[in-house]
């Protein structure tokens, strides 16, 4: 191994080096992402402006340059391999490593717009189409309940109605509103 390492030249060996020091470092990235290891603490920038919502396409972090240094040095081995030149090597490397950070920055944003925090919003019930589970007391005299659909999901919601007459169970109602309380405000959809 000695002797083949010596054999190299420094082009060739600092394609080496920055291969296998690359692949090392994301290897562990990736295992410690799978076994749930804390990857920010480890000098990623994402965790420096983790913070601030306005950036949601991070393309410059830890794991994605770890990519870059890896594809970097292994598409730069194989361009030295088949024998193509110093210049036309270093280009083909480059632009290999900055097509595996898009490639990366892609993944994790992707990634992270598939993360839902799980919380109810009930603005977003707002215009949806449900049905009266529990009678509805007529100029909201008595709270009721309602079937609604609300982030893709079938909800048994309190509500209350303006309408002169009670809404009773299997009524279609259209919510109109939703109070500071969590409470729909619903009519009748068919008049």
């Amino acid at each position: 191994m000695e002797n083949w390492f010596a054999a190299l030249t420094l082009f060739e060996k600092v394609y080496w080096i920055v291969a296998i020091a690359g692949s090392a470092i994301l290897l562990v990235l990736v295992a410690m992402t799978f076994i749930g290891g804390d990857v920010d603490d480890m000098g990623d920038v994402d965790a420096d402006i983790e913070a601030d919502t306005g950036i949601d396409f991070q393309f410059l972090s830890f794991k994605n340059l770890m990519g870059f240094f890896t594809i970097f040095g292994w598409s730069g081995i194989a361009c030295i391999e088949s024998g193509l030149s110093t210049g036309l090597s270093i280009f083909i490397s480059v632009v290999c490593g900055l097509l595996m950070m898009l490639a990366m920055a892609s993944l994790f944003y992707y990634l992270a717009k598939l993360q839902s925090s799980g919380t109810l919003n009930l603005k977003n019930a707002v215009n949806q189409i449900g049905e009266v589970y529990l009678t509805i007391g007529a100029k909201r005299s008595r709270i009721g309940k309602v079937s609604v659909n609300v982030q893709g999901t079938l909800q048994e919601l309190q509500a209350l109605t303006d309408e002169d007459q009670d809404l009773v169970q299997g009524n279609v109602v259209k919510v109109q509103e939703v109070t500071d309380t969590g409470i729909l405000i619903v009519n009748l959809l068919n008049k």
